[in-house]
């Protein structure tokens, strides 16, 4: 197993985390040196089967049949397909889980979350408010997340020492959440308020909505990146898949932030999301989305 760059703040490293001999590699010239650099190195695989098809005509198919829309492009299918291959060409053993093809077991502990194009909608009309994402799980703990906007040019990740954006430039900075101690103070932000069930779920996402300073919708994983990043207050989700959040969790907490489901549970599991920047938003909006106030 290639090391980490170094151990994720806030996380206890078990004595179970070490790397076993069954996943260690030999790496050759230019070959990545850290399981951080080896992401990078599938963020760059994926952005170049991706922008081939960004703002060109493409065909939608829809996974959800009549009933609802779910849709799926070459470029989804292209992405994930060469992320995969290199995975299975450098660890055999990890397993995979992406959005677009069928789970890999595998034989480690080691498992790669993907979703290579988080935000299809936002891509087929051209806006750039979508990235691919991926995650690392160790077991059950995730320990490495990565989005990359390959149009833009923007990379939000973490490693053991943080969380990291980087620009056109290439160069990276380090990013944190940003303080807000009250509901009132804060924006929010959510992809869509039509993911939101009718009934109790819909009522209690406006009940949050009615107390906070400002709304805006659209931007899928983007939305939280931007609150790793220090402008985003909240994110606010349901159904989501551990593709869709996995990845992002690690970024948020390396930042400073806190992501659960509305029930105050680990969020890797995907559900009913809530994110926050500062912790205090974050249990004013729990107790909220829990029907307590």
């Amino acid at each position: 197993m290639l090391p980490l760059a170094a151990a994720v703040p806030g996380r206890r490293r078990s004595s179970e985390s070490k790397p076993n001999g069954s996943t260690a590699v030999t790496t050759g010239a230019g070959a990545p040196k850290t399981l951080v650099d080896f992401a990078h190195a599938l963020a760059d695989i994926s952005g170049k089967a991706i922008l081939p098809y960004f703002r060109k005509p493409i065909t939608v198919t829809n996974k959800a049949g009549v009933s609802a829309f779910d849709p799926v492009t070459a470029a989804d299918r292209a992405a994930e397909r060469a992320i995969r291959k290199a995975i299975l060409a450098r660890f055999p053993d990890h397993g995979i889980v992406g959005e677009e093809f069928a789970a890999v077991a595998g034989s480690s502990r080691y498992r790669w979350l993907i979703d290579p194009i988080d935000g299809t909608r936002a891509f087929i009309m051209g806006s750039p408010l979508w990235g691919t994402l991926l995650g690392l799980m160790d077991g059950s703990e995730p320990v490495l997340g990565l989005m990359d906007q390959p149009f833009t040019g923007e990379r939000f990740w973490s490693d053991r020492r943080g969380a990291r954006w980087r620009g056109p430039q290439r160069k990276a900075r380090r990013i944190t959440t940003r303080a807000c101690a009250r509901l009132g103070d804060a924006i929010l932000t959510s992809t869509h308020p039509e993911m939101f069930r009718a009934g109790e779920e819909a009522a209690r996402f406006d009940a949050v909505r009615a107390r906070v300073r400002m709304t805006r919708y659209g931007g899928d994983c983007y939305g939280y990146c931007l609150l790793a990043a220090g402008y985003v207050d909240l994110v606010i989700e349901t159904s989501l898949k551990p593709y869709d959040i996995m990845p992002l969790v690690p970024i948020i907490e390396a930042a400073g932030g806190i992501v659960t489901t509305w029930d105050g549970t680990p969020a890797t599991d995907g559900g009913r999301i809530v994110a926050a920047g500062d912790r205090r938003v974050h249990q004013e909006a729990l107790a909220i989305l829990r029907g307590m106030r």
